[in-house]
């Protein structure tokens, strides 16, 4: 199939922005980028759809993210957290991830697919950290996000803090899911371990093993806060990344989420190995950990994504904050300009997870894009135009959402789910996982 897309202006990648013009799609994926006056002008079209008065970007992409962290928004701590290690041990971990069973993780995952859709991300890379909830929960979790329209990969987090069968079986549902998928273009698996204080060397080196055998990536939360690196240091007498280095698990198959914590040299590792990397601006601070030293580690060339963490889902909120916070810690207004976040959170996020073919609305690139209704109150100018969007873009801005060429929200309206019904849903679910703390 043969559609026209017209557009007002069509931002190809971070660095070209073209008034106009619009896309030529034919079945998932973009043939060519062309003006308007083109486009109208062709033959053989089955369907013109015209966005003249409005925007189209690349659709987001949601580096790292734990879809079933919607069921804990709002559910607070028992007792205040003093540091990121309380926050896991005495919170996290005995009060949300140990309790988390498929129909909670099934409610949460529609929740936030709704919350990406409606910002305007079409992919997702989940993590999801439920030790207990049983075979198979990767194709359930899967199964909700693809049925809403989505793209995405999908890990469980596997560690040995469980015991050994657990540990053992945390890896084998990473596997068999991640081979399930190989040919599928809009959902895939990858390997994920938690950290250094949770995996062992030697389980380190088995999940790198197994990652490398089945050609799929490896993932690991790296250096969240000041609390692994003391730890890893005191233990093994260096810092994680230089122990993942002599390990021997890093390379360009490696793609770590947060990496807070991480000293010049930790930073060149990462280079040497191309290592890739998702950044979570909002949710560093939720727990505490510190700011990331994104500046650094994209003047080393490391490929920097974005991601929400599962704590606030709009993605213009995120890029906002990744404007903003690094200007402040660097006491300087010119660090991470608009033009870098928002590749960051497109063509960077892409490549971050491996994938050329997203993240640019370019000849080749599955036609995965955002409408964005031009509602800014001042012009967009050559000058502004992504200032505009990265620092006043707003979610309720985002029309209309495509993936592989097909609509999954038009007009606001998500069209593959009931959405009072889902969010209903999760409201039910939360309160019976809450208990006590859902009583007024």
């Amino acid at each position: 199939m043969r559609r026209a897309v017209l557009g007002g202006f069509t931002v190809v990648d971070a660095g070209n922005v073209l008034p106009k013009a619009g896309l030529l799609l034919e079945d998932d994926r973009i043939a060519a980028v062309m003006s308007n006056e083109s486009l109208a002008g062709l033959t053989g079209i089955d369907e013109i759809v015209d966005h003249r008065e409005r925007i189209l970007i690349p659709g987001f992409i949601d580096g790292h993210v734990h879809l079933y962290g919607m069921i804990a928004h709002g559910l607070l701590p028992q007792q205040p957290l003093q540091d990121f290690n309380q926050f896991l041990s005495d919170y996290w971990w005995p009060d949300v991830e140990n309790k988390l069973g498929p129909e909670v993780i099934e409610a949460a995952a529609a929740v936030s697919c709704l919350e990406h859709i409606k910002s305007g991300v079409t992919t997702i890379c989940d993590v999801l950290e439920a030790p207990n909830a049983g075979r198979g929960i990767l194709e359930r979790e899967a199964a909700i996000v693809k049925a809403l329209g989505l793209r995405g990969a999908f890990s469980t987090e596997a560690s040995e803090r469980l015991g050994a069968d657990r540990a053992g079986a945390l890896l084998a549902e990473n596997v068999e899911f991640a081979r399930a998928h190989r040919d599928d273009p809009q959902t895939w698996g990858l390997l994920s371990i938690h950290t250094t204080f949770t995996c062992s060397p030697d389980y380190i080196q088995r999940a790198a093993a197994l990652a490398r055998e089945n050609g799929i990536d490896l993932h690991m939360h790296l250096s969240e806060s000041d609390y692994e690196p003391g730890l890893c240091e005191r233990k093994y007498g260096m810092r994680p990344t230089e122990l993942y280095d002599r390990l021997g698990v890093l390379g360009p198959h490696v793609v770590a989420s947060q990496g807070v914590a991480l000293l010049p040299e930790e930073i060149e590792i990462l280079r040497r190995q191309r290592c890739r990397l998702v950044h979570m601006p909002l949710s560093n601070c939720e727990v505490g950990g510190g700011f990331a030293p994104v500046p650094k580690l994209l003047d080393a060339g490391i490929t920097v994504g974005l991601g929400t963490d599962g704590y606030v889902n709009d993605f213009f909120e995120v890029m906002r904050g990744a404007f903003l916070m690094h200007k402040s810690v660097a006491k300087n207004s010119s660090v991470m300009p608009a033009r870098l976040v928002f590749e960051m959170a497109t063509s960077l996020g892409a490549a971050a997870l491996g994938r050329d073919d997203l993240g640019r609305l370019q000849s080749g690139c599955r036609a995965d894009f955002a409408v964005l209704e031009n509602r800014f109150p001042t012009p967009m100018t050559a000058q502004n135009f992504f200032d505009q969007l990265v620092v006043f873009g707003r979610s309720d801005y985002v029309r209309d959402v495509y993936v592989g060429g097909q609509p999954i929200l038009l007009k606001r309206e998500v069209l593959f789910g009931n959405e009072e019904e889902i969010r209903l849903g999760l409201k039910e679910k939360a309160s019976q996982f809450w208990g006590a703390a859902a009583e007024w």
